[in-house]
């Protein structure tokens, strides 16, 4: 068992991995390192301790030696487990390990102790927050969104967490939709392309290009990976009827799940078939309508009537599917628990679409135009600018 030993000459400045900054906020100053067994002890000013393996140690030392200098990244392999116990000191209030190789690692304190095991990440991305009854979405104005970093903070912070966001105000021009979604990340292309828009024509390959309603759904659960989040701007809309649908496929499935546990389970545990087809493409994919994760918390809904392809289920299970089925559906068209209102011409709707269920009152198409432009935003990217923009907070 050794204790830190006196502190030397100051050391170069203390790197760090990038993306993982130290927080200096606070007392975090450690006064004592203790190293004992295969684990290194330490204290701070404030007398918290944490208990830190050898091996965690040896990976996460930030030298020059073991992360890329210019990116941060990872160079040393973690495979040989240190043996030796290492000599500890303190240097300005930050730790210094020797191994028995003679390498040095230098840690910052305050990086050491956002790291303690059993902390959390203390990540700026939101929880997701279900709908209550009454639900409204949050409302950023164009000008603050695009002028400054607090207002597409506000728009980040609002569509992570709720999954629906409502941008207002803004101009009424050609592909302002996609120099938005340009300000957090590329677009996500689909077979409908990069840039789509949304308004009745001739010959249509999809209902959304139709003046007919369309009933709550999620887009494209036929791919693989469907997009994340989806951008819809107003650009038009003097027709009578058309009104936006939305409601909270999370919050319908959550009450699925203690109303009727054996029908959430059906749907969470059998995949069923989803297809579009038309001249060029023919995309199909079979997942199950609800998806968990490895904490049976909720991922994703994929929800479509329209392209859910044909039942391949056992004789035995297709009427209990059919069943569970129509109560879900019975939860997502709730009444209560549904938005419905008229897009304005430059008002941009947001929401994510593994998550939040969109849908459209049918139309008059002879009583006036109705224009909406979109596209798709991947997840990751829009977490990341909202990180970004904190940093500058």
């Amino acid at each position: 068992m050794t204790t830190a030993t006196p502190s030397r000459p100051q050391q170069p400045r203390i790197a760090w991995p990038m993306g993982e900054l130290a927080d200096h906020s606070g007392s975090y100053s450690l006064i004592d390192a203790l190293t004992s067994g295969a684990r290194v002890t330490l204290t701070w000013e404030d007398r918290q301790q944490a208990h830190f393996p050898l091996s965690w140690l040896r990976d996460h030392c930030p030298c020059s030696e073991c992360r890329h200098a210019a990116t941060r990244e990872r160079l040393y392999i973690p495979f040989e487990l240190p043996e030796t116990a290492p000599k500890a000191r303190l240097e300005d209030g930050n730790l210094e390990l020797t191994w028995a190789d003679g390498h040095i690692s230098r840690f910052d304190a305050g990086w050491l102790r956002q790291r303690r095991p059993g902390q959390e990440s203390g990540d700026h991305v939101p929880a997701r927050r279900p709908w209550a009854e009454g639900f409204q979405p949050t409302r950023v104005a164009h000008s603050d969104f695009v002028d400054g970093a607090a207002g597409e903070r506000e728009w980040l912070t609002a569509l992570l967490r709720d999954g629906l966001v409502l941008l207002e105000d803004g101009p009424l021009a050609d592909e302002e939709v996609s120099r938005l979604a340009e300000r957090i990340g590329p677009l996500r292309a689909t077979n409908f392309g990069a840039r789509f828009d949304v308004r009745s024509k001739p010959n249509p390959n999809n209902a959304a290009y139709t003046a007919i309603g369309l009933p709550l759904h999620t887009d494209l659960p036929n791919w693989r990976q469907p997009p994340d989040i989806q951008l819809l701007y107003c650009l038009e809309n003097d027709a009578e009827g058309g009104e936006s649908t939305f409601t909270d496929g999370f919050a319908a499935a959550e009450a699925l799940r203690e109303r009727s546990p054996e029908a959430f389970r059906l749907l969470s545990e059998t995949p069923i078939d989803f297809r579009f087809q038309d001249d060029e493409h023919d995309i199909a994919w079979r997942a199950p309508i609800i998806t968990l994760d490895h904490n049976g918390q909720l991922l994703e809904i994929r929800f479509n009537n329209w392209i859910r392809d044909s039942l391949r289920l056992p004789l035995e299970q297709a009427d209990a599917w059919y069943r569970a089925y129509r109560e879900f559906w019975d939860l997502v068209h709730d009444p209560r628990q549904r938005l419905e209102f008229s897009l304005l011409p430059g008002q941009m709707i947001a929401f994510d679409n593994r998550r939040v269920l969109h849908g459209r009152n049918a139309f008059n198409p002879n009583s006036g135009r109705r224009h909406l432009q979109g596209t798709y935003l991947d997840l990751d990217l829009l977490e990341s600018r909202l990180r970004v923009l904190a940093r500058s907070a």
